[in-house]
């Protein structure tokens, strides 16, 4: 396997904990945690690529990626593994440079295809089959620092700096 060079992830479930509050006004929030923040912040000095690939259109998906300089932003995706393939083409990699984090049965395609794919501890029973790496950590709890930490301990990625 070459090691990666990019890490796709799903939004809802991977980067928050799969739940969603409504203000009394309708506003929308759900919660980020900093420990991915830090990770991913981290991972993109090391010259590490981010993709974060949503069947949600919600503009939190947005926020989030400009919040962390993401440029690659699949929204009301439902063909994931369609946009992990033009992800990878877009920076000229190989699908096997190129990791896939998701969380439920939607996901399973883009884990198929992925050259390293992960999953959170709460992710649905078939996406935690699909991964190759399941976290200790739950989703939107620090399961993608945990999983760059993992790549980068065992030689998958240089992604730490």
């Amino acid at each position: 396997m070459k090691k990666l060079k990019a890490l796709a992830l799903d939004v809802d479930g991977v980067l928050t904990d799969n739940c969603f509050t409504w203000d009394a006004r309708g506003g929308e929030s759900k919660r980020f945690s900093f420990r991915d923040v830090m990770g991913i912040s981290i991972a993109r000095k090391a010259g590490f690529l981010f993709a974060l690939i949503s069947g949600e259109t919600t503009p939190l998906v947005d926020r989030y990626a400009a919040k962390m300089s993401i440029a690659d932003v699949h929204k009301g995706c439902k063909e994931k593994a369609a946009a992990l393939r033009e992800f990878a083409a877009r920076h000229g990699l190989a699908l096997e440079e190129v990791g896939f984090m998701g969380d439920d049965v939607n996901d399973v395609g883009a884990l198929a295809i992925a050259g390293f794919a992960a999953a959170p501890a709460d992710a649905h029973p078939k996406a935690r089959q699909a991964a190759a790496y399941v976290t200790e950590a739950c989703g939107g709890h620090g399961s993608v620092r945990e999983v760059l930490d993992y790549l980068s301990a065992n030689g998958l990625a240089d992604c730490t700096g």
